[in-house]
């Protein structure tokens, strides 16, 4: 079912500190940010040529972002992504074995406008799981 694993989610206080970061310490090829209103984050993209790494940062109060920087003030690892050929496939099989969906368990178009769900992370030994129809 899974595929590939497409990006790593980082949440951080300031995604203009952190993107800088990326592209003049690393050497990081960045992304222009996406604010994502929908899923309440602003985005950027870390290319790795197999992978991305994905920076988050709260768009707007009720940012499921923002309570995450509550808890981590400096930031830290929010989800890990994996592709899957058809995601409501996946969701049904997911539902089937136990695992909860988040949310109303309906697919939301993702950051690359493909439809994505998240997996509980109790489900899942503390991990958030995000899977993106490719």
């Amino acid at each position: 079912m899974l595929g590939k694993l497409n990006h790593v989610a980082i949440a951080v206080p300031d995604l203009a500190a952190a993107a800088a970061t990326y592209g003049d310490v690393l050497g990081a090829k960045v992304s222009e940010p996406q604010p994502l209103p929908d899923h309440g984050v602003t985005v950027v993209f870390i290319d790795l040529g197999n992978s991305k790494v994905e920076l988050l940062e709260p768009l707007g109060e009720d940012s499921p972002i923002a309570a995450f920087l509550e808890k981590n003030p400096a930031g830290g690892m929010h989800h890990v992504c994996y592709e899957v050929a058809d995601i409501l496939a996946a969701r049904d099989r997911l539902v089937a074995a136990g695992a909860r969906v988040l949310g109303d368990g309906q697919p939301k178009t993702g950051a690359h406008g493909k439809p994505v769900l998240f997996l509980h992370p109790k489900d899942f030994f503390g991990t958030l799981i995000e899977l993106e129809q490719v």
